[in-house]
């Protein structure tokens, strides 16, 4: 059981990646401005930088991640629709600050991150996570 709900996260990551890639509609609607690297020191005038805990579906996905690691947080829908559910990128080049340890995570529950991302980033993942499956990708 546990060996199909690993393959059954790992499945829904690459295919959010891959919708987010490849949708031919991608092109044609504008996207929402993708919030910036979070910069941690620098002028005071520069967007305020937050840890935002983060909930990866992917608990094996996770376990790639290193402190430091810059990531793409992408949204899926929690339940398949006929069109295969939008995927969404959330957060471009948020930087990892923490990686739970190996009892932490669970292929059930996913796994828990802490990202470096602006305020108003942090309120959309924090928002998203609750009807999304979120998924990261290395940058």
């Amino acid at each position: 059981m546990r060996r199909r709900w690993r393959a059954v996260a790992a499945g829904l990551a690459v295919t959010a990646a891959a919708l987010v890639v490849s949708s031919p509609q991608a092109a044609e609607r504008p996207h929402p401005p993708a919030a910036p690297a979070p910069r941690e020191r620098g002028p005071a005038r520069e967007t305020p930088v937050v840890s935002a805990p983060v909930r990866i579906a992917d608990a094996e996905t996770v376990r790639l991640l290193r402190p430091g690691d810059l990531v793409d947080v992408i949204a899926a829908a929690n339940s398949p629709s006929p069109g295969g559910g939008e995927a969404r990128v959330l957060a471009t080049g948020a930087r990892v600050r923490r990686v739970p340890g190996p009892s932490a995570a669970s292929p059930e529950t996913g796994a828990l991150i802490v990202l470096a991302v602006p305020r108003e980033t942090a309120r959309v993942l924090v928002g998203a996570g609750t009807s999304s499956r979120l998924a990261v990708t290395l940058c």
